[in-house]
């Protein structure tokens, strides 16, 4: 493949336009090289190297030299012309032209003024290939004019106020730089009060008494002509004022709220705001459309300059600067347009042709306004100059077509607009010149390895020469993927590898001739240093060394040299340098700091560097240990075909030996990136010879491995391509199937890159029939993982076989495997197809194979479809849900799980192989019997009432059968949810809805029910309903029976608690059989606590809670003990809060004491009087005796014994009996018991009196009466009710 430096030039038609732009990027410029041996006989038209610029500014005290050189063969001559006319230089003896060139002096010095050669000059360069010309070099002396004189006042100001000091300097040429100074030439200081503006005036935003001074001097420097022109001082007297208003910032420069500003491009844009103000205005600035460029925007003269270098169109906009102080913000806004005189976009460019071949030259720039494009040629403008008829214009581009060698001019590219003008020559040279390579020949170049290396190949040939480089005598040009071909010739290898060493050849040609060069490239091997100066902590007066060996190039003479913090040692018998090492005794303190060991060869030159640390002697630290160092110094010997030999130097153990090497390599070729293991040595070895594989870039790592762990891996070897071989060995998991009845589908698993063994990876396909005489077929494929064989016969075996190749032979002969060809669906179905019924969900299925042949393909199995048509109707037939179930093998029977009874059904069975299923065999049917239905799809009980609940359901959604009849069962649940007897009800099969009658009310009943068919009984569903409660009766009294045999439930109810701080009465009503023992249990709500019991006395229906926390909310129940035992609902209450204590505890004053002590001793005299008066006074009524001396035994019971108080049962308003004393709102009064004896009465028939005797008038007998509940009608013994609270 050849790389050309540049493609050859193409002839252009006149006509075709459109590709001049193509054209003009295709043709490079060739500028002829300055060689002196080529421009002896080279032509060249002239080319202008060097001229004055275009505002020549000339010091009027000295001659004035107008440069103008260029080159040329022959070489030109100049000519100039001043003001747009000849200039004659030979009439003037003021002026000479030096010898050879084109450059003018003036000799002003002696006679002449500067002012008399003002203007405007340009020179021409000439020979007979054309004409070059300079640009207008206009011609102006210095002037640094005097100050006018003038007479300025003093000024006198109160402090506070603003001021502008003038300075107006005189126009010179360049302009003056201006600064402001006093008479001691001090520079005045400035600051964001003070500063000096744009045009030199010196502006105070606020003026202070110590700005008072007779000596404010403006002052103009010339830098051209050196001189400094000074202004009259100015005296400013600043008086002190009694006080001084603040006032908002204005602006002082510039005028207004808006202003505009131009200018150009490339230049530095600078806008100034200045503002007055008490106290003094801070300046800042916006871009109103956009943002400030970051990197080229400064501020300048404390914020009041904003300035943008290298400014663009981009930087048109609306500025704004924002002044503010305290008490106010002002703001303006400059416009800034941003004008461009023209500059090039594409420059003229050299044009070297040879007869008869186009080219264009393209002069293309841009401005603002846009600039006008004009051509001249040879200095004349091009509408006047001799006609080409190899030339036509067109715009910005002048095209050639079929040059001839009078055709060589140098053309000028005029651009202009108001702002400017640019002039740029390009000459048109028609050569024909055969090759030429400039380059020395056999040139000797070394360069180090990994690093680029380059070749030169200088050419010149007219027309351009294309260049090809070739290595060694023999092989192809060099292709551009591996090597970099650079448009002057030089060639780039990027990165050069030993490999590179060679003899190169340059070769240059183009329709003229041909001509090579040799050159010569030796890779070295880059210096090293493969052991570095470590840091190093040390104590004073000891001796440290740094190692530093060197590794390089054996044909190279390296130079080691110790630096100490980048300089030179110090010249100290202390320290001594050796071969590898740099040794310091005696340390000090001066002698910390860094130290280098730089390592130079002709070629490259390696540095390392290590820190010293002194310190005062310490105790010697403990060893660390840790993981090795990694190996590094890789390098490869001893390098066969199919081994190699590694070798490494072991970094630092770390205080534990090393105790092996672990080495891996990368396939750079195959799977870069990816390391594998290759071996494993033992510690006290550094060299490994490694076994390779054919056709393989391998790179090696080396690890080190101690007992703490395995170290970071070295820095990877040079790479070592192995050469290519024959495969080893074949693609693995050969198979054969078939896709279609007609094909054979060949695949194997491809051998990847590693075992290729070499490039060109392809494999060879044989087969054969197995059972036939055939040859076997071949084929070579590339490197697939398939073939697809066609036109085979139906599953037929074949013998197949893979081999793998490549560009250097084949792998050893292959095992043989076996396949078949592609399948088809059978022919034939399986007959004698019956079934016979196990049970109702459960049938067996019996069918003759069908012939292997009729198969045609792997029999994989049999295939039974089966479906019921049952309750289907025709409508819907076609959509019938069909079942399928396989069998494997050769299998001629198979269970057909989960049918439904009672149910009709159809199947048939089909053969199956890899293609598919075979027909289906004639249709078989059969009857499930009836099974045990499923549970009715719901149950709900609904109006409930007192002793009745009505239950509705609807049928099994799966009857399996005809139903005969369902079965309820129930029982109540009481509230520990223990459940009572078990009641067994048949239902009818037709019914849907049923009510249970006398049931207890307000009892829970749990519900089992099923259906049942002549297989028996189905899955239950249960439900749990409960019966309502009536709260407009009595509790207590026994409900009449809900039938014959059933018996009442005990149980409690209306549990009730008043609780007070400490305590809680606790009460509840209980029906069932007598003689039961309750207790009490309680806890405190919400708790994971036991629950606390209490054994209530007796068979009462109430208990007192003592001993509880104030404010705390408790839980609590009631149960009965024995075979019988059940509990209550639980109930919830809150004790009440703690009372606060008062201060004085009257129980404790002295008076208090005394007096309850007098009350006791008059009581008991009352006593003892009232007992000696019964005794002598005989019998009485007893009533009258109660009315006149109430029993104290059925007194109230008080808070301070903690027994009960007043007691209400707020739920029950029931009617109370003739013969009770309690009120009919049974609340108790105070001289009342405080217990209801009509609630806690136990029926004792006869009553006592108060010493105990049986007395019939208290209270005669009487019969119960009918109650709703089962409190007692009669009148309750004091003496029993005060028993029942002990």
């Amino acid at each position: 493949m050849q790389l050309e430096i540049m493609p050859r030039k193409k002839r252009l038609s006149a006509g075709r336009v459109p590709l001049i732009l193509f054209l003009c990027q295709m043709i490079s410029a060739l500028d002829v090289p300055l060689d002196s041996k080529l421009l002896e006989d080279l032509v060249q038209p002239p080319t202008i190297t060097q001229q004055s610029p275009k505002d020549y500014i000339v010091d009027p005290r000295e001659n004035i030299v107008i440069q103008c050189e260029a080159k040329g063969k022959p070489p030109p001559s100049f000519s100039w012309t001043r003001n747009g006319t000849h200039f004659d230089i030979d009439k003037d003896p003021l002026v000479t032209m030096k010898a050879g060139l084109g450059t003018l002096i003036i000799n002003i010095m002696g006679e002449g003024k500067a002012e008399t050669y003002e203007g405007v000059y340009q020179c021409t360069a000439r020979n007979e290939r054309g004409a070059a010309i300079s640009n207008n070099i206009v011609v102006r002396p210095s002037r640094s004019p005097l100050w006018t004189k003038e007479k300025l006042e003093p000024i006198t100001l109160r402090s506070g106020q603003s001021l502008i000091l003038p300075c107006r300097p005189p126009v010179g040429l360049p302009p003056a730089i201006i600064f402001w100074m006093d008479n001691s030439f001090q520079r005045l200081p400035q600051s964001e009060r003070v500063s000096q503006g744009l045009n030199g005036d010196l502006y105070f935003s606020n003026v202070l008494p110590e700005d008072s001074r007779e000596d404010y001097i403006c002052y103009a420097r010339f830098n051209h002509t050196q001189t400094i022109q000074q202004k009259q001082p100015i005296s400013l007297k600043v008086v002190l004022a009694k006080s001084s208003r603040e006032r908002p910032p204005t602006f002082l420069t510039p005028q207004g709220n808006a202003s505009n500003k131009e200018e150009l491009r490339g230049n530095v844009l600078s806008l100034e705001c200045i503002a007055e103000g008490l106290p003094t205005p801070i300046i800042y600035w916006i871009k109103e459309d956009g943002t400030l460029p970051t990197n080229r925007t400064f501020y300048r003269n404390f914020q009041k300059t904003l300035q943008i270098t290298q400014v663009s169109e981009a930087d048109s906009g609306k500025y704004q600067c924002i002044a503010k102080n305290a008490l106010g913000v002002i703001h303006h806004t400059i416009s800034v347009t941003v004008k461009a005189a023209p500059y090039w976009i594409m420059a003229p460019q050299n044009l070297v042709l040879s007869p008869g071949e186009d080219g264009a030259l393209v002069c293309r720039a841009n401005g603002n306004p846009k600039p006008r494009i004009s051509w001249l040629s040879n200095g004349v403008p091009i509408e006047i100059a001799p006609d080409d008829p190899s030339r036509k214009i067109n715009g910005d581009t002048i095209i050639f077509s079929s040059v001839q060698e009078r055709s060589s001019a140098v053309y000028q590219c005029n651009a202009s607009n108001e702002y400017g003008y640019l002039l740029g020559n390009a000459f048109v040279n028609v050569l024909a010149e055969p090759p030429r390579i400039l380059t020395s020949e056999n040139t000797l170049y070394q360069v180090i390895a990994n690093r680029p290396a380059l070749l030169d190949c200088a050419f010149f040939g007219s027309p351009l020469p294309t260049i090809e480089w070739f290595k060694g005598t023999k092989g192809s040009a060099l292709r551009e993927d591996t090597y970099v071909l650079h448009e002057n010739g030089t060639l780039e290898i990027p990165v050069a590898q030993k490999d590179s060493t060679g003899t190169y050849t340059c070769v240059a040609r183009n329709k003229l001739g041909m001509a090579k060069n040799e050159v010569h490239l030796e890779i070295k091997d880059p210096t090293r240093i493969i052991k570095q100066p470590e840091y190093a902590v040390v104590q004073r007066g000891s001796t440290v060394s740094f190692e530093c060996k060197v590794k390089h190039d054996h044909t190279l003479i390296p130079t080691v040299i110790w630096l100490k913090d980048n300089g030179e040692l110090p010249s100290d018998g202390r320290f001594t340098v050796d071969k590898d090492q740099l040794v310091v005794a005696d340390v000090s303190d001066s002698d910390g700091g860094t130290y280098t060991c730089v390592a130079n060869t002709t070629l490259d030159d390696v540095s390392a560097s290590a820190v010293l640390s002194v310190v005062a002697p310490t105790p010697t630290p403990a060893p660390i240990y840790d993981v090795p160092n990694p190996p590094f110094d890789l390098e490869l010997t001893d390098q066969l075909d199919k081994s190699v030999q590694l070798s490494w130097t072991p970094g630092d153990d770390n205080n534990s030996p090393i105790t092996k090497f672990i080495i891996e390599y990368e396939d750079a070729m195959h799977e870069a990136g990816l390391w594998h293991h290759q071996t494993e040595v033992p510690g006290t070895q550094t060299t490994a010879q490694l076994k390779l594989s054919p056709y393989v870039n391998y790179s090696f790592r080396v690890m080190a491995e101690n007992s703490l762990g395995r170290s970071l891996p070295s820095e990877a070897s040079e790479q070592y391509l192995t050469k290519a071989a024959e495969p080893d060995k074949n693609p693995m998991t050969v198979e054969g199937l078939g896709s279609e009845p007609d094909n054979l589908v060949i695949t194997w698993q491809p051998l990847n890159g590693f075992e290729s063994n070499g490039p060109g990876l392809q494999y060879k396909v044989s087969w054969r029939q197995k059972d036939g005489d055939d040859e076997w077929t071949s084929v070579v494929v590339a490197n697939v993982s398939k073939y697809i064989v066609s036109g085979t016969p139906t599953f037929v075996p074949y013998l197949i076989k893979v081999q793998a190749l490549n560009d250097v032979g084949f792998a050893p002969e292959p095992a043989v495997v076996m396949g078949h060809s592609g399948e088809d669906l059978p022919m034939v179905a399986p007959g004698n197809v019956h079934v016979t019924v196990v049970n109702s969900t459960l049938a067996e299925v019996h069918w003759d194979p069908v012939p292997l042949k009729s198969v045609r393909g792997h029999l994989q199995g049999y295939r039974i479809y089966y479906w019921t048509d049952q309750n289907s109707s025709k409508r819907n037939r076609r959509h019938i849900e069909k079942k399928i179930l396989t069998f494997q093998g050769s299998k001629t029977h198979g269970m057909l799980p989960g049918l439904e009874p009672f149910s009709h059904y159809t199947l048939n069975v089909r053969v199956v192989n890899g293609k598919g299923e075979g027909p289906a065999s004639p249709d078989r049917v059969f009857h499930t019997p009836e099974g045990v239905p499923s549970a009715p799809s719901s149950l709900k009980i609904v109006n409930p009432t007192l002793d009745s609940l009505t239950l509705e359901w609807d049928p099994p959604s799966h009857p399996n059968g005809i139903l005969t009849e369902y079965t309820l069962k129930y029982q109540p649940i009481n509230s520990t949810h223990e459940l009572g007897p078990l009641v067994d009800l048949k239902i009818p099969a037709n019914k849907t809805r049923w009510t249970l009658k006398n049931l207890n009310f307000s009892t829970r009943y749990k519900f089992y029910f099923y259906a049942q068919t002549s297989a028996g009984s189905g899955s239950q569903i249960t439900e749990e309903a409960v019966t309502t409660v009536d709260e407009g009766k009595m509790a207590g009294i026994l409900p009449p029976d809900v039938g014959a045999g059933k018996a009442v439930n005990p149980r409690i109810s209306k549990l009730t608690v008043a609780a007070a701080e400490t305590y809680a009465n606790i009460s509840w009503e209980y029906e069932g059989p007598e003689h039961v023992n309750f207790y009490v249990e309680y806890g405190v709500a919400g708790s994971k606590e036991e629950w606390r019991k209490e054994i209530v006395n007796g068979s009462r229906s109430f208990f007192g809670l003592k001993g509880l926390m104030p404010g705390t909310a408790y839980k609590v129940r009631v149960g009965a003990e024995g075979d019988s035992g059940f509990v209550s609902s639980e109930d919830v209450f809150e004790t009440g809060p703690a009372m606060a204590s008062r201060q004085v505890d009257i129980a404790t004053q002295g008076w208090f004491i005394g007096l309850m002590c007098a009350v006791a001793l008059l009581i008991l005299i009352l006593l003892i009087v009232c007992f000696i008066r019964r005794n002598k006074g005989g019998k009485y009524p007893v009533k009258e005796k109660e009315d006149a001396h109430p029993d104290p035994e059925i007194q109230p019971m008080k808070e301070d014994d903690g027994t009960f108080g007043e007691y209400s049962d707020a739920e029950d308003h029931k009617p109370l009996k003739k013969g009770s004393r309690t009120p009919s709102d049974r609340t108790v009064k105070k001289e009342d018991s405080d217990d209801s004896l009509v609630d806690y009465g136990e029926g004792v028939n006869g009553q006592f009196n108060e010493d105990g005797s049986f007395i019939g008038q208290y209270s005669g007998k009487k019969e119960k009466e009918p109650a709703e509940g089962n409190e007692s009608s009669e009148a309750p013994s004091p003496v029993n009710a005060m028993n029942s609270f002990v």
